[in-house]
């Protein structure tokens, strides 16, 4: 079983591992059962979604009438303003046949432009706002990608108090001085005010630039069971983060059983030998 810690201060126990519902994109019901079943075995109680992920809401809908009260659930919307962020969450939570989730996160917000939409009047975080009061979500968050979104989350957090932060962490990105300053600067504000911070592409190898797509991932994953353990338990190692598995099917049985297996964080000199070992560069730059 993986272990639980205060998300936040949502008031809820979650597995420091979140299973990262994109892996159902384009996923079969059975195969949205099978994985609901490796959910129980390893006790996942977080599920992060979103409203652009394919099938994955429907998929996740599927598991709610019976089992919504095992979860907490977060979605995105990737609207900037009012109006489309609210028929959009309307439909995710038709999807996610629920009437409330625990989690409404502003997803992807760096681009300084939508940043300023979606945070002013008639913006996105307007409606999150009157959705918390009515109770169609517990608590609202912000997401992002790239070298800028550390930075632009402690932005974020200046305007609005976010109960929840995500964003890139492994080894190779945080070789990036800039990114690894305005990290651990967000860092230390989320642990002051009891934010909860989810990390993702924990297990990224680098861009696929011109390789086969092996994988459903849209950057290039590790993929064997060893070097995966390397990389989550890296992640792991830092106290109060929490690591939103990969979106792929196949790698998913992988990340669970690393984190499952969880002692000790993976040395730096380990993490460098592996960089080298499999040529892992920085997905973004």
């Amino acid at each position: 079983m993986i272990p639980t810690q205060p998300f936040g201060n949502t008031g809820h126990e979650s597995t420091r591992t979140i299973f990262g519902a994109a892996a159902l994109w384009g996923a079969s019901e059975e195969e949205a059962e099978r994985t609901l079943e490796l959910l129980d075995a390893h006790g996942i109680n977080h599920i992060d979604t979103a409203a652009i992920y394919g099938r994955s809401e429907r998929r996740v809908g599927g598991w709610m009438p019976a089992h919504r009260d095992r979860f907490f659930l977060a979605t995105k919307t990737g609207e900037r303003t009012y109006e489309k962020a609210k028929a959009g969450f309307e439909h995710s939570l038709e999807r996610l046949q629920t009437d409330h989730v625990d989690l409404l996160q502003l997803h992807n917000l760096v681009d300084e432009g939508e940043w300023e939409t979606a945070l002013g009047p008639g913006g996105a975080l307007e409606y999150a706002i009157e959705a918390r009061a009515q109770g169609l979500t517990r608590n609202i968050g912000v997401t992002g990608h790239g070298v800028t979104v550390a930075a632009m989350h402690l932005r974020s957090l200046e305007r609005f108090p976010f109960d929840s932060v995500l964003l890139p962490y492994n080894y190779v990105m945080m070789q990036n001085p800039q990114y690894a300053a305005d990290f651990e600067a967000l860092s230390k504000v989320c642990a002051e005010r009891s934010i909860a911070f989810q990390t993702i592409k924990g297990i990224t190898l680098g861009p696929w630039n011109e390789k086969e797509h092996t994988h459903g991932t849209w950057y290039e994953p590790l993929s064997e069971q060893v070097d995966i353990d390397r990389a989550v338990h890296w992640v792991l190692g830092r106290p109060g983060v929490f690591l939103n598995t990969a979106g792929d099917l196949k790698l998913l049985p992988k990340v669970f059983d690393a984190a499952s297996r969880y002692a000790a964080r993976t040395s730096d000199d380990a993490m460098r030998e592996l960089v080298t070992k499999r040529d892992m560069a920085p997905l973004f730059v």
